[in-house]
């Protein structure tokens, strides 16, 4: 009944996704003039130079994306922001060891101790409470840092664990190791299981050990997409779409019974572009052809002894031993233990201690993670996913500070509803018009993702970030059938011709409501196209050509014009540095201003929730989820299989898929 229920409440849907244009080749001269016209009504930029050849050229031969993620077509017009390392010597060394010496307790590591990071299972984006589960992002990179510094620290156990988060965020962490090696510091990997992500970050280390009962699934990589047509069907459901952009998956799933030609396009560029950077990594990183480690995959590779013979893992040991060679390493023989610091008390020490303050010019940072609602329900915690009024109060306390010479806006988003995605646009659009604001994506910046990061004045993504996504679908859901199944009867009263076009679910269309249901359709499509094109300085035409729905990864949208340099969150720095007239080689203070997760009280008002008010939060839930008068600008349910990333669709699949199990 829980299905039955929620259908009940789901009279009609509208899913939109965002979706962007192209902008590289344009003319930014009328940038500042373009946060003025911030009605953004059709005012495009007199500056827009029409390319000659094609969107579909340029898709199916992307330009070539340099290796500092310069600009196609060699113009190298953002800083790189590679990482340098710079021993510490002189004074300075001498304070950072008399810091040391007199830290505080928890900040205290033994002299010649190994830093010791389980990465394993999800990797959130923003920074984690004490009392939060999970792994976070800023700290694992700040860890590396530190780490490569800390004259205490004579390298770095990394245990790499099954990963569950996308391959934006492994890009980071893969670019740390590499960074970190600078110091000349050993690091040292373990793979316990071994898959595609587990290596890519493993081989980076240089030194890769795996035991000898290792699972190993070396396979390649797959992407998949659902159709619910058919379930729809055998339940007496008529899903009634307005399909407006030929890349709308999510339309396809809910009538369709197979995949499309475009939707097979689009998920087979993508997944060559994700397969294809690894296999290139991995070739360059082991020092073979591509064809060799595609051969060598498509042997299908199950046993560790196959890595160990080919070269690709160190040897094969148990994880006491891999411990046991590094006493030796380190001459601590004697010790029972190896000196270890784990991950979480690492964190604690501080970059002060450790000499690694900045300058007085302080740029902030603005982290904006999860789907993105209105205002906060019921049922959520207060960090939970991207509340617009919330994070609306933060960008405009940033615009009225001072003390900040630019922002950062980091985004791991596949959107939710577009009027809070609008709304956000809007504030951090008057925030640009003050100061430098730098987008850096993360895992996923699409749909309403991609909507709020086109507010900023230069976009930053890595190369397999997923991006764009912008379209709309709407549709209806008729339940007659399945009505009649079940022997429910429902009569409306109405006043008004359209009065039961979002209420009457136990009938079709009429022909004049489903012309009327077409026509807003096209116009929410519109709202969100045009609002695109101003955004990227483009024509509605140039930015149609590579909207309808699309999604691209970080990488493609560079040639595009939708992203306009590829690199993390050091390179956003560097960008927002060179926006605020601050040279290179001085420091910044980076200061994080988004809310740290919830705290042990939030936790327990939560718990009491689930305990003492499920009914009437559930039922709170149920109507969130079915609202029909919002407009979603959320990504497609696509379903990376071993590529990482949960699947991003409806929630009411899962309740049809717990319906259709207990039957």
């Amino acid at each position: 009944m829980v299905l039955f229920n929620a259908l009940k409440k789901c009279r009609t849907f509208s899913v939109t996704r965002c979706k962007i244009s192209e902008n590289f080749l344009i003319k930014r001269l009328n940038f500042q003039l373009l946060c003025n016209n911030s009605d953004g009504q059709r005012v495009y930029s007199s500056a827009v130079e029409k390319k000659d050849d094609s969107v579909k050229e340029r898709i199916s031969s992307p330009k070539p994306v340099i290796d500092n993620g310069s600009p196609p077509g060699g113009k190298d017009e953002y800083p790189s922001g590679d990482f340098e390392f710079e021993k510490i010597t002189g004074w300075k060394s001498f304070v950072v060891k008399l810091r040391t010496l007199f830290a505080f307790p928890w900040e205290r590591v033994p002299m010649g101790s190994v830093l010791s990071m389980k990465l394993r299972g999800q990797i959130f984006d923003q920074l984690r409470g004490p009392f939060s589960s999970g792994l976070s992002l800023p700290q694992i990179c700040e860890n590396f840092v530190k780490a490569a510094y800390d004259p205490r620290i004579s390298g770095i156990y990394l245990q790499i664990e099954p990963l569950s988060c996308g391959w934006g965020k492994i890009e980071e962490i893969r670019r740390h190791i590499l960074n970190f090696k600078k110091s000349g510091k050993f690091i040292v990997g373990y793979v316990p299981v071994c898959q595609e992500k587990e290596y890519y970050l493993g081989c980076a280390c240089g030194e890769l050990y795996a035991p000898p009962s290792a699972y190993v699934a070396l396979y390649g990589l797959s992407v998949q997409a659902s159709f619910f047509g058919g379930v729809f069907e055998k339940i007496g459901i008529e899903p009634q779409i307005q399909r407006i952009g030929k890349y709308k998956s999510f339309g396809d799933q809910l009538s369709h019974k197979n995949i499309t030609k475009e939707i097979f396009e689009m998920l087979a560029t993508l997944l060559d572009n994700i397969y294809g950077n690894w296999l290139d990594t991995i070739s360059s990183t082991q020092g073979k052809r591509r064809e060799e480690t595609q051969d060598f995959i498509d042997e299908g590779v199950y046993r560790v002894e196959r890595l160990k013979e080919e070269g690709w893992i160190t040897n094969i040991n148990y994880d006491d031993e891999v411990t046991s060679t590094l006493k030796e390493r380190l001459g601590q023989k004697g010790n029972k233990k190896l000196l270890v610091v784990d991950y979480r008390n690492y964190s604690r020490v501080r970059n002060w201690t450790l000499g690694l303050t900045g300058g007085n010019d302080q740029i902030a940072i603005i982290r904006a993670s999860g789907s993105i609602s209105r205002v906060r329900g019921t049922f959520n915690l207060s960090s939970s996913g991207i509340i617009a009024e919330q994070f609306i109060e933060k960008i405009r306390r940033l615009r009225e500070s001072k003390k900040y010479k630019a922002v950062i806006i980091r985004i791991d988003s596949p959107g939710g509803d577009a009027l809070a995605s609008d709304l956000i646009w809007r504030e951090i659009r008057l925030l640009a018009a003050s100061k430098p604001v730098v987008a850096s994506m993360s895992d996923v910046a699409a749909s309403g993702g991609y909507y709020i990061a086109m507010a900023a004045g230069v976009i930053v993504a890595e190369k397999l970030t997923l991006t764009g996504s912008i379209g709309v679908v709407k549709g209806k859901f008729s339940l007659k059938e399945l009505y009649e199944r079940i022997g429910f009867n429902k009569k409306i009263i109405s006043r008004g011709k359209y009065a039961e076009l979002l209420t009457a679910e136990q009938r079709p269309f009429r022909p004049d409501e489903a012309e009327l249901f077409a026509k807003s359709a096209q116009y929410a499509y519109e709202q969100f196209r045009d609002k695109a094109a101003f955004s990227r300085s483009m024509t509605v035409d140039q930015m149609e050509e590579v909207a309808q729905g699309r999604v691209w990864t970080g990488q493609d949208a560079v040639s595009l014009g939708l992203v306009d340099a590829i690199g993390g969150m050091s390179r956003a720095v560097a960008i927002a540095k060179q926006m605020a007239n601050i040279p290179q080689d001085k420091k910044v203070t980076l200061v994080e201003v988004s809310r740290a997760p919830a705290s042990v009280p939030e936790i327990m008002r939560g718990i009491g929730n689930s305990l003492f008010g499920l009914d009437r939060t559930m039922n709170e839930l149920l109507q969130d989820l079915a609202s029909c008068e919002r407009v979603q600008a959320r990504m497609d349910g696509i379903i990376f299989e071993r590529l990482g990333g949960a699947s991003i669709s409806n929630p009411i699949f899962q309740l049809i898929k717990d319906y259709l199990s207990s039957i």
